[in-house]
């Protein structure tokens, strides 16, 4: 375990998915379900709870981070934050069902707090497993436009309705080392051809890892004869269809892939690391400021720099979610709020910490606030925002899944 991670408000962390033996019992009494609305009480009732926050642990900058915010929580609020790292959250959704199979019903849960996006959020918002609403009830909400920046208030196509909280915003982005590839594919059409020119020096993390399926939907809106179909709801009548071109493209680069396309890294981090080692030329990232942040931290050579497809790259927010069974949701509510802060917000942008881009409106920030946002330096390889292509939708979160099913299919055994 790295040393940050034991400071003093960060009581321990769970293994990887290792869920059962490093949470409390489950709680044997219900408390009063906290009112957003009435913050001070909220307040009050936070005050000494220990709020587990399972997390994707995938990458230290960001497990430091998570560090950081409980420290603060514990200053201000009296909240003990424990990250519970996970290595997908989908196994504690498969919990949470369990729980509710179960029949419980109250806060006798085992966890307070979701990092949560996509597929997930729509399995646990249509099968009852959240908390809420309650997002737009916190006191920082008021600096969030969700006119201005529709998917702080949908998540792959579905209404949030308040039962999640956005945290950050994503655009998918590709990473090149420039002192090995001077003109970097800018479509994915540029990108095929690189990868059939130059073998083994391109390919792209395992799905159902995030950035995989990632890869898979960034390839799909670009291929597919109609990609309006991507935002509603997958029919098997109309996914071969929609898909028949993004496989006959696959196997025309796999071979040409990295270690001949039968092995692949397990995420993004991962790749990121065979860039640095020089074994390939591009990595994959859903965070515009991760090579300056990676450049910062001494991960990948300085020269290292950021390109979007010229059409458009996915784009999305990722969010926070109360389970319905949470024992300390008030707590769950205070690290909410936190994280919609100025200051956490700020804190989250400089690449040295995460890189990750803001979910508030500048126009509803202090003068002051924004002059500190603004003075934020986004670091050598980030995209200036004005510079980036547009945003697209994310598919509805049926193709995720649907396409990593057929992707483990066909590609699944390495073959």
């Amino acid at each position: 375990m790295p040393p940050a991670l034991t400071r003093r408000r960060l009581l321990g962390t769970a293994g990887a998915l290792g869920l059962a033996t490093a949470l409390p019992a489950p709680s044997p009494h219900a408390a009063a379900s906290p009112d957003p609305a009435d913050w001070p009480a909220v307040l009050d009732q936070a005050r000494g709870q220990t709020v587990h926050w399972a997390a994707w642990a995938g990458d230290d900058k960001i497990n430091r981070h998570i560090v950081w915010i409980g420290d603060r929580v514990g200053d201000r609020f009296g909240i003990t934050l424990r990250h519970v790292k996970v290595a997908d959250i989908a196994k504690v959704i498969t919990r949470l069902l369990a729980e509710r199979a179960a029949g419980r019903r109250d806060d006798g849960g085992r966890v307070d707090l979701l990092w949560i996006n996509g597929e997930n959020f729509l399995t646990a918002k249509d099968a009852g497993l959240l908390f809420g609403p309650f997002a737009t009830a916190l006191p920082n909400w008021r600096f969030v436009d969700p006119v201005a920046t529709p998917t702080v208030a949908t998540d792959f196509t579905v209404p949030t309705e308040g039962y999640e909280s956005p945290w950050g915003l994503s655009q998918f982005t590709l990473a090149y080392d420039s002192a090995r590839l001077p003109d970097p594919p800018t479509t994915l059409r540029a990108l095929g051809d690189r990868i059939r020119a130059n073998p083994g020096r391109f390919t792209y993390p395992a799905p159902p890892d995030f950035l995989g399926s990632s890869f898979l939907k960034q390839a799909l809106y670009d291929l597919t004869p109609d990609p309006a179909v991507l935002v509603r709801p997958v029919a098997q009548a109309g996914f071969e269809a929609a898909t028949a071109p993004l496989w006959a493209w696959l196997a025309d680069i796999h071979p040409h892939l990295w270690r001949h396309g039968r092995d692949f890294p397990a995420s993004g981090p991962d790749l990121r690391r065979l860039l640095a080692d020089g074994e390939v030329d591009v990595y994959l990232s859903f965070h515009p400021s991760d090579a300056s942040s990676a450049i910062a931290q001494g991960l990948v050579p300085p020269s290292v720099r950021t390109v979007m497809f010229e059409g458009g790259t996915l784009g999305n927010s990722h969010f926070v979610a109360i389970p319905a069974t949470a024992p300390s949701r008030a707590g769950a509510l205070v690290v909410a709020d936190f994280l919609l802060s100025p200051d956490a917000q700020i804190k989250k942008l400089r690449p040295d910490v995460w890189g990750d881009d803001t979910v508030l409106s500048l126009a509803r920030l202090s003068a002051e606030d924004r002059a500190r946002l603004a003075a934020v330096p986004l670091g050598p390889a980030t995209l200036p925002v004005d510079a980036r292509p547009p945003a697209l939708p994310e598919p509805h979160p049926s193709w995720t899944t649907a396409l990593e099913t057929a992707w483990l299919r066909r590609h699944g055994s390495g073959e």
